[in-house]
C-alpha cells in the first residue's frame, strides 16, 4: 500500500477539509462591530400622541413626522392600516455629525445631507449605490391614539 492511499484510508484529508471549512466559516465577519462604531447605541423610549396637532401627518397611511429621541431624532411612517415604522434621522453610514441628520424628501425617502444618499421611509433600505447599513430602526408599538417608540 502506498503512502497516499494510507492518508485516504485514514481520513486525514477529510480531517483537514473538516477543519479548513470551520476555520473559514469562523473567520467570517459580518460587521455587526463596524456599524455599532459608526451609530452609537442610545437608550430610546419615546411616547407619541397622534392627537397633538405636531402629529396630525400621521393619522393618514403614508403620512410621516419626525420626532425627539434617538442620535439625531427619529422620522415615524405611518405604513398601514395600525402600522407604523419609526427610524433614527442619525444617517447610518457616517458617524453623527452636523449634516448626517437625514430629512425627508417627497414623502418617500430619508436623504442624508452630507452626501445626498437616499434611504426608504418604508424600511430604512439604502437606495444609493455603495452603502451597505440601513436606517437604524426603532420598534413601534401601537395603543389606540399613542405611539411608543422604544430599541429594546
Amino acid at each position: 500500500m502506498t503512502e497516499f492511499s494510507l492518508i485516504l484510508k485514514s481520513g486525514f484529508v477529510s480531517k483537514v477539509v473538516i477543519f479548513a471549512f470551520l476555520w473559514m466559516f469562523l473567520s467570517c465577519s459580518d460587521n455587526s462591530d463596524e456599524y455599532e462604531q459608526i451609530l452609537p447605541n442610545v437608550p430610546v423610549e419615546e411616547t407619541v400622541f397622534l392627537n397633538n396637532p405636531e402629529y396630525i401627518d400621521l393619522q393618514i397611511v403614508g403620512g410621516w413626522a419626525y420626532s425627539q429621541g434617538g442620535i439625531s431624532g427619529i422620522v415615524i411612517y405611518h405604513s398601514g392600516i395600525n402600522s407604523f415604522v419609526a427610524f433614527d434621522r442619525a444617517a447610518p453610514h457616517i458617524q453623527p455629525k452636523s449634516c448626517s441628520q437625514m430629512y425627508v424628501k417627497d414623502g418617500l425617502f430619508m436623504v442624508c445631507p452630507c452626501d445626498d444618499s437616499k434611504f426608504s421611509i418604508l424600511d430604512g433600505a439604502p437606495l444609493t449605490e455603495g452603502i451597505r447599513y440601513a436606517a437604524k430602526q426603532y420598534r413601534v408599538v401601537v395603543l389606540g391614539n399613542t405611539l411608543r417608540i422604544t430599541n429594546y
